[in-house]
C-alpha cells in the first residue's frame, strides 16, 4: 500500500473479455490507430495485473496474484520501451485536438516510466508503509465471496502466496547487492508488521474473514470443506511464507539497511531526488526553490496562527499554545467509537453543502472506517481508500485510531475534508465517472493534482461553513503548516543535508500535531522521496489559478464552473490543468 490513496498511476485503459487484437493499422485512420493501441494495452495490463483487475470489478483472475519477479520487471521494462516506438509511431499531427492531450499524456508517462527504469527503486518492496506483509492481508477486501468458485479463486490466490513472498525476497536480496536500501531507522515497526500476521490463531487472521460467514447458498458440506481447505493453506502457506520473511528480514536484511537518511545515498541519488521531485510536483523547480517556497508559507501560516490564538484568548506564547492543545484532555476522544462516528457527523455535513459549489458529483457513495490494527502503528493519521462503482465497493476515509490521545478534535474537520469530501473520494470517484476522457486518465494520477486538491478542500471548507472555532480554524491552519513544512523537511532532509531530528524539530515548533504523529511523518518522508512535496506544491497552483479566474471574470466568476473545469478532465500535470482554466477564462465561462 505504498500509495496512501491507492490511486494508481498505472498505463491500462478499458476491459473487455479479449486480450489479443489482430488490426490492419495500414488501413484505419491515425485516430483509430491510437485507440486502438490504447485499448490492446489496457487487455494486456489487466491480464498482467490480477490484483488490479480484482479492484476494478474485473472477476476473471481472481485467482491469480500478479507476477513481480525481477526476470518480470526487467521483460515489461523491454515492453515498455517497444511501446514507445509503437506510440512513437502515431502521427500526432492528424490526431483531433482531444486527442492530442490523450496522446501528449500517454507518451509523457511511458518517457517517465522509462527514466525511472535508471533507478532501482523496485528493488525496495517494503517499508513501514506498505508492502507484502502489510497489503497481502487485506486482499480479501476488494474479492466477491458469493459463490464456491470465489471462495476456491480466494484459497488459491493464498496457494500462490508462497511463490510471490520468493519474489519479494530475491528483490531485497537484490537490492542489497546494489545499495537500493531503505534507511534502518523507519523499518523498526516492520518486524512486529510481519509477526503479527503469523502470531495469531488462524481463526483471527484477516485473512481468515471471509470464512467466518458464508452465503447460505453454499451447502453446509461444502462450507466444511473449505474451510479445511483454508485451515491447512493458511498453516502450511501463508504463515510459513510470513515466517521466512520475518527471518530474513530480522538476520539479514535489517542489517544491511543503511544508517543515512538522504535519497542522495542511493546509487545516482542526487539524479534519483530531481526525478522525483519532478515526477511528484510535475514542474522543474528545483529542491532549493522548493525549500524557499516552503519558508515562505511557513511565515505567512504563522502569522495566521498567531492572529487565531489572539481570537482564541490564549493567554501565552505560541509555544504554551501548542502545548495546550497537545496535552489538554478535552480536545481528544477516549473511545475509538466515539472518533470515528464524528468523523461520520462532520462528513455528513460536508455532503449536504457540497451542491452549492460543484455542479459536477460523484454517484459512488463512501464510508468511514478505522485502519487495521495491524497497520495503524505505521500509518499516517488517514488515507483514502477508493472504490469502484463495478465492483460494488465503496470508497473509504481510513481514520487512525491508534493511540487517542494523539487524534486531536481540532484537526479532524480539516482531516475529513480532505479524506472524504470535497476532497480525495469526490475527485478520485468522479475522475473514475468521467465519459469524456480516456480510461488510461479516469484511473491515472497526478499527485500535485491530487493532494494538490485536497488540501485545497481543506481552505474551501471555510467558505462551506466549517472552522466555526479557533481551535478548528487552527487545527486547519495546522494541516496547512504541515504541508508547508514538508516542502521544507523533504528538500532539507533528501537535498540540503538535514538530520531527521532537525526536521522533526521543524515541524513540532510550527504545527499542533502531536509526537507521534510527527515522527511517523516524518519516516513517511525518508521513505518516500519527494512524495510530500506534491500537496502544497499542487495547492498553491489551485490557488493561483482560482484567484486568475475571480479577477479576470469578475462578477462573472461561478465557483461551481470553475471546481468542475479543474475536475471536470481528471488528474492532470499541473501546465495542463492551467491550460484548462485559461480556456474557462477565454471562453468567459
Amino acid at each position: 500500500m505504498r500509495n496512501l490513496i491507492l490511486f494508481t498511476a498505472v498505463i491500462l485503459i478499458g476491459c473487455s473479455s479479449q486480450v489479443d487484437i489482430d488490426i490492419d493499422m495500414g488501413s484505419i485512420s491515425e485516430t483509430e490507430k491510437f485507440h486502438a493501441l490504447l485499448d490492446k494495452e489496457w487487455k494486456k495490463g489487466i491480464l498482467k495485473n490480477p490484483e488490479w483487475a480484482t479492484r476494478l470489478g474485473d472477476n476473471r483472475f481472481n485467482d491469480k496474484l500478479n507476477d513481480e519477479s525481477y526476470e518480470t520487471i526487467v521483460k515489461r521494462q523491454g515492453e515498455t520501451r517497444d511501446l514507445l516506438i509503437d506510440v512513437e509511431g502515431i502521427d500526432r499531427s492528424k490526431l483531433p485536438d482531444d486527442d492530442i492531450l490523450n496522446y501528449d499524456l500517454y507518451l509523457n508517462g511511458i518517457n517517465k516510466r522509462i527514466q525511472g527504469f535508471e533507478f532501482l527503486s523496485y528493488l525496495i518492496p517494503i517499508d513501514q508503509m506498505g508492502g507484502i506483509q502489510i497489503g497481502f492481508a487485506g486482499i480479501s477486501d476488494y474479492m466477491p465471496f458469493k459463490t464456491v468458485q470465489d471462495y476456491e479463486n480466494y484459497i488459491s490466490r493464498m496457494e500462490a502466496f508462497p511463490i510471490k513472498m520468493a519474489q519479494t525476497i530475491d528483490l531485497m536480496k537484490r537490492g542489497v547487492e546494489s545499495g537500493w536500501v531503505p534507511p534502518k531507522i523507519v523499518l523498526r515497526a516492520v518486524p512486529d508488521q510481519i509477526q503479527s500476521q503469523f502470531e495469531k490463531p488462524i481463526v483471527e487472521s484477516p485473512l481468515y474473514k471471509p470464512f467466518k460467514k458464508f452465503p447460505e447458498s453454499i451447502p453446509l458440506d461444502t462450507q466444511q470443506r473449505l474451510l479445511d481447505d483454508v485451515e491447512r493453506v493458511l498453516s502450511n502457506d501463508v504463515y510459513s511464507a510470513y515466517r521466512s520473511l520475518f527471518t530474513y528480514f530480522n538476520d539479514f536484511y535489517l542489517p544491511a539497511c543503511r544508517e543515512s537518511i538522504a535519497c542522495r545515498e542511493f546509487p545516482n541519488g542526487a539524479e534519483y531526488y530531481r526525478y522525483q521531485t519532478k515526477s511528484y510536483t510535475t514542474t522543474i523547480l528545483t529542491a532549493e526553490e522548493i525549500h524557499q517556497i516552503g519558508l515562505d508559507e511557513v511565515a505567512r501560516i504563522r502569522a495566521e496562527m498567531m492572529d487565531v490564538i489572539k481570537d482564541a484568548e490564549f493567554k501565552g506564547t505560541f509555544d504554551e499554545f501548542l502545548s495546550f492543545l497537545r496535552t489538554n484532555p478535552e480536545f481528544y476522544f477516549t473511545s475509538e467509537d466515539d472518533l470515528l462516528d464524528a468523523y461520520r457527523v462532520i462528513c455528513k455535513k460536508a455532503d449536504a453543502e457540497l451542491p452549492k459549489f460543484f455542479g459536477l458529483l460523484p454517484r459512488l457513495p463512501y464510508g468511514v472506517k478505522p485502519i487495521p490494527d495491524y497497520q495503524a502503528p505505521a500509518s499516517p493519521t488517514a488515507y483514502y481508500y477508493s472504490g469502484n462503482q463495478k465492483a460494488g465497493r465503496s470508497g473509504y476515509f481510513m481514520a487512525n485510531t491508534y493511540k487517542l490521545e494523539t487524534r486531536p478534535k481540532y484537526e479532524m474537520e480539516a482531516l475529513s475534508i480532505h479524506e472524504a469530501v470535497p476532497g480525495h473520494h469526490l475527485q478520485i470517484s468522479l475522475a473514475h465517472e468521467l465519459e469524456n476522457i480516456p480510461m488510461f486518465r479516469r484511473y491515472g494520477g497526478y499527485t500535485a493534482f491530487v493532494e494538490g486538491w485536497g488540501l485545497y478542500s481543506e481552505k474551501l471548507a471555510e467558505e462551506m461553513g466549517f472552522y466555526q472555532n479557533p481551535y478548528s480554524k487552527f487545527g486547519q491552519l495546522t494541516y496547512e503548516m504541515w504541508r508547508a513544512c514538508r516542502l521544507v523537511v523533504d528538500t532539507g532532509m533528501h537535498a540540503l543535508g538535514w538530520t531527521r531530528q532537525k526536521a522533526i524539530d521543524l515541524m513540532l515548533s510550527n504545527t499542533a500535531k502531536t509526537e507521534n504523529d510527527v515522527t511517523v511523518e516524518i519516516d513517511r518522508y525518508i521513505a518516500w522521496p519527494g512524495q510530500a512535496l506534491a500537496y502544497k506544491i499542487g495547492e498553491l497552483k489551485i490557488r493561483e489559478l482560482r484567484s486568475k479566474a475571480e479577477k479576470e471574470l469578475g462578477d462573472d466568476f461561478n465557483i461551481r464552473d470553475f471546481h468542475d473545469v479543474v475536475l471536470g478532465h481528471g488528474a492532470v500535470p499541473l501546465d495542463i490543468l492551467e491550460q484548462h482554466v485559461d480556456d474557462y477564462i477565454q471562453s468567459g465561462n
